[in-house]
């Protein structure tokens, strides 16, 4: 008699079975748990020489324009995911394990305090100001007096300025002075302190005097308003590329519209390629994601890739085998570099001097 009675064996086989079954019940539930996190990666690259959707991506009804043999790219990042729909951790935990790609906590790049509507919107209006920059650059290199006016592109929810300035507004002064560039309103933001700041703006042809508190983000003090330029421009000139947000195409568009203005071809028959804001004067600016798009500029072929002389310390440690970079502080040096590759002598050397 036993006072013990054994347990049935299990079939033989079936303790692998369950192990499996519960590695797809984990990887199930990863692919559908919302992660905190958005990744990007190497985006598209658009030649602003070029056509997007059948159309000349520069043209012009007022003055000459021409073919050139030359390509200039922009390059872009790609985002996957949005505070509506975060990537899978499946897809997350590749992209750790990828060169090519980065994980960025979410609320990094969707901040809680704003809708994605209003960060498509705000991006929208950052190419639009890029684009009116890109071409009065590109203008005044070749002569042209461009006068300019200090305005509001757009207004974030639920900020400072909200309910108080709209879109279109053209600012005249701050905090008593008169403020005809960005820096200069920054400037008088800054000295306010957090105290209400007087700024006197034209609406509708009528002044107007307005009343805003800013608040601190970070190091700054600021009022939640896009601002830009409107310029008086002598010609016009159209720019068009999809749905592409960010201010980061100025150069590369500055770059396009001189070729497309003048005869003959700028780089040659090369392949140029980089990133940067630019301003009236031909400063060029500091982007993200730099890395991601010197990727995008090798995999696409390109000859030469610019980068802002701000971005320097970033992109030195990224260079992929095979890309020559040169860093740019304004157009001139990125004129000096095209005439360099288009005459085959050495491109200088990345430095951060």
């Amino acid at each position: 008699m036993s006072f013990f009675s054994s347990r049935p064996r299990p079939p033989k086989g079936s303790a692998k079975w369950i192990v499996l079954s519960l590695a797809v019940i984990t990887l199930g539930s990863m692919a559908v748990l919302p992660t905190g996190y958005v990744i990007e990666r190497p985006g598209q690259v658009f030649n602003v020489m070029g056509e997007i959707s059948g159309q000349k991506v520069i043209s012009s009804d007022d003055v000459a324009v021409y073919e050139s043999d030359s390509r200039f790219d922009v390059t872009t990042v790609s985002l996957l995911g949005n505070r509506e729909s975060t990537p899978s951790w499946v897809q997350v935990l590749w992209a750790w394990a990828d060169p090519e790609q980065i994980v960025l906590p979410l609320d990094e790049v969707y901040p809680p305090s704003l809708t994605t509507a209003e960060i498509r919107a705000e991006s929208s209006a950052q190419m639009e100001i890029s684009q009116q920059d890109a071409i009065a650059a590109a203008l005044a290199e070749l002569g042209y007096e461009i006068p300019r006016t200090l305005y509001v592109a757009s207004v974030i929810a639920d900020a400072p300025s909200s309910g108080i300035l709209v879109a279109g507004d053209f600012v005249v002064s701050a905090g008593g002075s008169d403020v005809v560039s960005f820096d200069e309103l920054k400037s008088q933001i800054q000295l306010s302190e957090g105290d209400p700041i007087i700024l006197e703006v034209i609406r509708d042809g009528q002044p107007l005097i307005l009343e805003i508190t800013p608040e601190k983000r970070e190091t700054d003090w600021v009022i939640g308003a896009m601002v830009g330029y409107t310029y008086d421009f002598p010609v016009d000139i159209q720019l068009q590329l999809g749905d592409v947000g960010g201010p980061s195409g100025g150069l590369m568009f500055t770059l396009g519209i001189l070729d497309t203005l003048s005869e003959g071809s700028m780089a040659a028959d090369r392949h140029v390629s980089g990133t940067g804001t630019i301003n009236a004067a031909g400063e060029v600016g500091p982007i993200g994601g730099v890395g991601l798009k010197m990727i995008a500029a090798k995999n696409s072929g390109a000859d030469l890739f610019l980068v802002p002389k701000g971005n320097c310390e970033e992109a030195i440690g990224q260079i992929p085998d095979g890309l020559s970079v040169v860093t740019v502080r304004d157009l001139s040096d990125a004129l000096d570099a095209i005439d360099a590759l288009r005459e085959g002598k050495q491109l200088p050397s990345v430095s951060c001097n």
